[in-house]
Protein backbone atom coordinates (compact mmCIF):
# COMPACT_ATOMS: atom_id res chain seq x y z
CA UNK A 1 0.00 0.00 0.00
CA UNK A 2 2.63 2.28 1.02
CA UNK A 3 4.47 1.65 -2.32
CA UNK A 4 1.22 2.46 -4.53
CA UNK A 5 0.68 5.75 -2.49
CA UNK A 6 4.75 6.30 -3.15
CA UNK A 7 4.19 5.60 -7.00
CA UNK A 8 0.70 8.15 -7.04
CA UNK A 9 3.16 11.18 -5.19
CA UNK A 10 5.52 11.03 -8.07
CA UNK A 11 2.92 10.88 -10.65
CA UNK A 12 1.07 13.67 -9.65
CA UNK A 13 4.21 15.58 -9.03
CA UNK A 14 5.50 14.74 -12.65
CA UNK A 15 2.37 15.98 -13.79
CA UNK A 16 2.46 19.29 -11.87
CA UNK A 17 5.84 19.69 -13.28
CA UNK A 18 4.01 19.38 -16.85
CA UNK A 19 1.91 21.62 -16.56
CA UNK A 20 1.65 25.06 -15.46
CA UNK A 21 5.32 26.05 -16.05
CA UNK A 22 6.51 29.32 -16.90
CA UNK A 23 9.96 30.15 -18.67
CA UNK A 24 12.64 32.31 -17.79
CA UNK A 25 10.84 35.56 -18.28
CA UNK A 26 8.41 34.44 -16.31
CA UNK A 27 5.48 33.77 -18.56
CA UNK A 28 3.32 31.00 -18.77
CA UNK A 29 4.93 28.57 -21.71
CA UNK A 30 3.41 25.03 -22.87
CA UNK A 31 -0.06 23.55 -20.96
CA UNK A 32 -1.95 25.17 -18.07
CA UNK A 33 -4.95 24.14 -16.30
CA UNK A 34 -6.96 26.24 -14.23
CA UNK A 35 -9.28 25.26 -11.42
CA UNK A 36 -12.21 26.51 -9.90
CA UNK A 37 -10.95 28.88 -5.98
CA UNK A 38 -13.29 26.60 -4.25
CA UNK A 39 -14.05 23.42 -5.79
CA UNK A 40 -10.74 23.08 -7.17
CA UNK A 41 -12.18 21.16 -10.17
CA UNK A 42 -11.02 22.09 -13.31
CA UNK A 43 -11.50 25.51 -14.73
CA UNK A 44 -9.97 25.71 -17.80
CA UNK A 45 -6.87 24.10 -20.02
CA UNK A 46 -4.73 24.79 -22.68
CA UNK A 47 -1.33 25.94 -24.11
CA UNK A 48 1.42 28.99 -24.06
CA UNK A 49 3.90 29.88 -26.31
CA UNK A 50 6.15 32.29 -23.96
CA UNK A 51 3.08 33.64 -22.70
CA UNK A 52 0.28 33.91 -25.44
CA UNK A 53 -2.05 31.61 -25.89
CA UNK A 54 -1.98 28.92 -28.61
CA UNK A 55 -4.31 26.42 -30.12
CA UNK A 56 -7.60 25.80 -28.71
CA UNK A 57 -8.64 26.20 -24.93
CA UNK A 58 -11.11 24.66 -22.94
CA UNK A 59 -13.09 26.02 -20.50
CA UNK A 60 -15.65 23.71 -17.76
CA UNK A 61 -18.61 24.42 -15.21
CA UNK A 62 -17.37 23.82 -12.09
CA UNK A 63 -19.84 20.35 -11.46
CA UNK A 64 -18.23 16.85 -10.89
CA UNK A 65 -18.97 16.07 -14.85
CA UNK A 66 -16.87 18.91 -15.95
CA UNK A 67 -18.63 20.07 -19.38
CA UNK A 68 -17.58 22.38 -21.75
CA UNK A 69 -19.23 25.45 -21.61
CA UNK A 70 -16.69 27.61 -23.83
CA UNK A 71 -14.15 27.14 -26.06
CA UNK A 72 -11.65 30.07 -27.53
CA UNK A 73 -9.55 29.01 -30.52
CA UNK A 74 -6.07 30.98 -30.88
CA UNK A 75 -5.14 29.58 -34.37
CA UNK A 76 -5.21 32.50 -36.19
CA UNK A 77 -2.03 33.98 -34.26
CA UNK A 78 -3.00 37.48 -34.48
CA UNK A 79 -4.25 37.85 -31.00
CA UNK A 80 -7.75 37.51 -31.75
CA UNK A 81 -10.06 34.05 -30.98
CA UNK A 82 -12.79 32.39 -31.94
CA UNK A 83 -15.19 31.94 -29.06
CA UNK A 84 -17.73 29.38 -28.95
CA UNK A 85 -20.52 28.77 -25.62
CA UNK A 86 -22.28 25.67 -25.09
CA UNK A 87 -25.19 24.62 -23.30
CA UNK A 88 -25.02 21.83 -20.93
CA UNK A 89 -26.44 19.50 -23.94
CA UNK A 90 -23.44 20.69 -26.04
CA UNK A 91 -25.49 23.10 -28.39
CA UNK A 92 -23.90 26.36 -29.28
CA UNK A 93 -25.54 29.04 -27.90
CA UNK A 94 -23.31 32.20 -29.18
CA UNK A 95 -20.64 32.36 -31.35
CA UNK A 96 -18.10 34.86 -32.75
CA UNK A 97 -14.69 36.43 -32.91
CA UNK A 98 -12.69 38.25 -29.99
CA UNK A 99 -9.77 40.65 -29.47
CA UNK A 100 -8.78 40.50 -25.81
CA UNK A 101 -12.11 39.96 -24.18
CA UNK A 102 -13.68 42.74 -26.63
CA UNK A 103 -16.38 41.24 -29.10
CA UNK A 104 -15.43 41.89 -32.71
CA UNK A 105 -17.09 41.27 -36.23
CA UNK A 106 -19.90 38.64 -36.40
CA UNK A 107 -21.57 37.05 -33.12
CA UNK A 108 -24.41 34.22 -34.17
CA UNK A 109 -26.51 33.49 -31.28
CA UNK A 110 -29.22 30.23 -31.51
CA UNK A 111 -32.38 29.23 -29.89
CA UNK A 112 -32.50 26.89 -26.88
CA UNK A 113 -31.45 23.62 -27.89
CA UNK A 114 -31.54 24.43 -31.82
CA UNK A 115 -29.32 25.22 -34.71
CA UNK A 116 -31.93 28.06 -35.77
CA UNK A 117 -29.76 31.04 -35.42
CA UNK A 118 -31.61 33.58 -33.25
CA UNK A 119 -29.47 36.64 -33.48
CA UNK A 120 -26.71 37.94 -35.74
CA UNK A 121 -25.69 40.76 -34.39
CA UNK A 122 -21.86 43.22 -35.20
CA UNK A 123 -19.16 44.23 -33.08
CA UNK A 124 -16.44 46.62 -33.41
CA UNK A 125 -14.24 47.41 -30.56
CA UNK A 126 -16.81 45.33 -28.25
CA UNK A 127 -19.90 47.77 -29.02
CA UNK A 128 -23.04 46.99 -31.68
CA UNK A 129 -22.05 48.29 -34.86
CA UNK A 130 -23.91 47.75 -37.78
CA UNK A 131 -26.69 45.18 -38.48
CA UNK A 132 -28.31 43.68 -35.38
CA UNK A 133 -31.22 40.83 -36.88
CA UNK A 134 -33.44 38.61 -34.74
CA UNK A 135 -35.51 35.30 -36.10
CA UNK A 136 -38.03 33.78 -34.84
CA UNK A 137 -37.91 30.19 -33.97
CA UNK A 138 -38.96 29.34 -37.92
CA UNK A 139 -36.02 31.19 -39.13
CA UNK A 140 -38.28 34.56 -40.35
CA UNK A 141 -36.53 37.52 -39.53
CA UNK A 142 -38.71 39.22 -36.89
CA UNK A 143 -36.91 42.42 -36.03
CA UNK A 144 -34.02 44.50 -38.09
CA UNK A 145 -32.01 47.27 -36.27
CA UNK A 146 -28.35 49.47 -37.21
CA UNK A 147 -26.39 50.54 -34.16
CA UNK A 148 -23.25 52.97 -34.27
CA UNK A 149 -20.92 52.99 -31.30
CA UNK A 150 -23.16 50.75 -29.14
CA UNK A 151 -26.29 52.95 -29.82
CA UNK A 152 -29.49 52.48 -32.55
CA UNK A 153 -29.11 54.37 -34.84
CA UNK A 154 -31.06 54.70 -38.24
CA UNK A 155 -34.19 52.34 -39.79
CA UNK A 156 -35.55 50.06 -37.73
CA UNK A 157 -38.33 47.06 -38.82
CA UNK A 158 -40.29 44.49 -36.47
CA UNK A 159 -42.51 42.09 -38.77
CA UNK A 160 -44.52 39.12 -37.13
CA UNK A 161 -43.91 35.42 -37.30
CA UNK A 162 -45.89 35.51 -40.32
CA UNK A 163 -44.43 37.83 -42.61
CA UNK A 164 -46.63 41.32 -41.72
CA UNK A 165 -44.61 44.25 -41.21
CA UNK A 166 -45.74 45.68 -37.86
CA UNK A 167 -43.80 48.92 -37.68
CA UNK A 168 -41.06 51.02 -39.32
CA UNK A 169 -39.14 53.85 -37.35
CA UNK A 170 -36.08 55.57 -37.06
CA UNK A 171 -33.67 55.83 -34.31
CA UNK A 172 -31.15 58.46 -32.92
CA UNK A 173 -29.03 58.08 -30.14
CA UNK A 174 -30.75 54.84 -28.79
CA UNK A 175 -33.94 56.91 -28.73
CA UNK A 176 -36.95 57.12 -31.52
CA UNK A 177 -36.39 59.99 -33.60
CA UNK A 178 -37.88 60.80 -37.32
CA UNK A 179 -40.85 59.08 -38.94
CA UNK A 180 -42.39 55.64 -37.81
CA UNK A 181 -45.51 53.52 -39.12
CA UNK A 182 -47.13 51.25 -36.98
CA UNK A 183 -49.70 48.59 -38.76
CA UNK A 184 -52.64 45.89 -37.25
CA UNK A 185 -51.95 42.37 -38.16
CA UNK A 186 -54.19 42.56 -41.32
CA UNK A 187 -51.42 44.86 -42.63
CA UNK A 188 -53.45 48.22 -42.27
CA UNK A 189 -51.85 51.17 -40.79
CA UNK A 190 -52.62 51.49 -37.26
CA UNK A 191 -50.19 54.81 -36.09
CA UNK A 192 -48.22 57.03 -38.01
CA UNK A 193 -46.38 60.08 -36.98
CA UNK A 194 -42.93 61.58 -36.00
CA UNK A 195 -40.68 61.06 -32.69
CA UNK A 196 -38.69 63.80 -31.80
CA UNK A 197 -35.89 62.96 -28.66
CA UNK A 198 -38.08 59.49 -28.08
CA UNK A 199 -41.29 61.14 -27.55
CA UNK A 200 -44.26 61.82 -29.90
CA UNK A 201 -44.45 65.17 -31.66
CA UNK A 202 -46.75 66.64 -34.63
CA UNK A 203 -49.88 65.56 -35.99
CA UNK A 204 -50.72 62.03 -35.37
CA UNK A 205 -52.73 59.76 -37.62
CA UNK A 206 -55.00 57.14 -35.57
CA UNK A 207 -56.56 54.23 -38.26
CA UNK A 208 -58.84 51.62 -37.55
CA UNK A 209 -59.48 49.08 -40.16
CA UNK A 210 -57.47 51.40 -42.78
CA UNK A 211 -59.64 53.83 -42.22
CA UNK A 212 -58.81 57.39 -40.56
CA UNK A 213 -60.30 58.26 -37.31
CA UNK A 214 -58.41 61.09 -36.11
CA UNK A 215 -55.71 63.27 -36.13
CA UNK A 216 -54.02 64.44 -32.79
CA UNK A 217 -51.30 66.80 -32.31
CA UNK A 218 -48.41 65.51 -30.19
CA UNK A 219 -46.50 68.52 -29.46
CA UNK A 220 -49.62 69.73 -27.33
CA UNK A 221 -48.35 68.90 -23.65
CA UNK A 222 -52.20 67.92 -23.02
CA UNK A 223 -52.40 65.49 -25.26
CA UNK A 224 -48.84 64.22 -24.33
CA UNK A 225 -50.05 63.60 -20.77
CA UNK A 226 -53.28 61.44 -22.17
CA UNK A 227 -50.92 59.44 -24.36
CA UNK A 228 -48.84 58.74 -21.48
CA UNK A 229 -51.38 58.06 -18.63
CA UNK A 230 -52.42 55.21 -21.39
CA UNK A 231 -49.25 53.80 -22.14
CA UNK A 232 -49.80 54.46 -25.89
CA UNK A 233 -46.68 55.36 -26.62
CA UNK A 234 -44.95 52.15 -27.77
CA UNK A 235 -41.41 51.38 -25.73
CA UNK A 236 -38.10 49.54 -27.02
Amino acid sequence: MKKIWILFLISAAAFSQEANRVDGSGKKDGLWKGVYTESKRPRYEGTFDHGKETGVFKFFDDTKKGDVIATRDFSANDGSSYTIFYDQNKNKVSEGKEVGKSREGEWKYYHKASKVLMTVENYKNGKLEGVRTIYYPNAQIAEEMIYKNGLKEGAYKKIGQDGTLLEESNFKNNEYNGDAVFYDSDKSVASKGKFVNGKKAGIWQFYQKGKLTKEVNMSDPKNTNKAAEKGSAPKK
